[in-house]
């Protein structure tokens, strides 16, 4: 981004905190941040602390894992936040084709797994495929969730070119009304 921070490219107006939703989701319920770890030859990978503590507050640690449809990384959600999504999944239409093949592509290839007593959660093969996971991975926070990169595939992802920073200042300050 030409080495502007965030509040030069979208600019600040005045925005009100007020203007932002309050949820009932407590902060320190919340994945952020960026970590990065090794991942083992047998796919296993340590889940960062501050994620386990989040991770663990609720007492499972179960973990849903699932490729990300649209990014070359994978998904990874603690069990309620997963049930909640599936929930939310269930009631859309089963003669829809675009919710059929969602279904197809994304739930069905989510795999359920436990972070074991040393904080790691083995990625199975196919998954770290689909993603490219080998050596550097990143976890990267993403409030309720988190994702699990290719250390590679997250630097590409975060580029962006001149012409489109406009596009994505604009979309930003319009979906957060700022």
């Amino acid at each position: 981004m030409g080495g502007r921070n965030f509040w030069q490219l979208v600019g600040r107006s005045g925005a009100q905190w007020s203007q932002f939703p309050i949820t009932n989701q407590s902060t320190d319920q919340m994945f952020r941040g960026q970590f990065i770890h090794s991942i083992d030859t047998k796919g296993r990978v340590s889940l960062p602390a501050r994620f386990r503590d989040v991770v663990l507050k609720n007492g499972d640690a179960r973990l849903v894992i699932t490729p990300a449809p649209f990014d070359p990384c994978l998904h990874v959600y603690p069990m309620v936040e997963w049930e909640e999504f599936e929930q939310k999944i269930a009631e859309l239409s089963r003669m829809d084709e675009h919710v059929v093949r969602f279904r197809r592509i994304y739930v069905s290839a989510a795999i359920e797994c436990e972070v074991d007593k040393a904080g790691r959660l083995l990625v199975p093969n196919d998954l770290r495929d689909k993603a490219t996971l080998a050596k550097d991975v990143l976890w990267a926070g993403m409030g309720k969730t988190m994702e699990l990169w290719s250390k590679p595939r997250w630097d590409e992802a975060l580029k962006i070119s001149e012409s489109d920073q406009q596009a994505f200042k604009n979309a930003i300050m319009e979906l957060i009304r700022i």
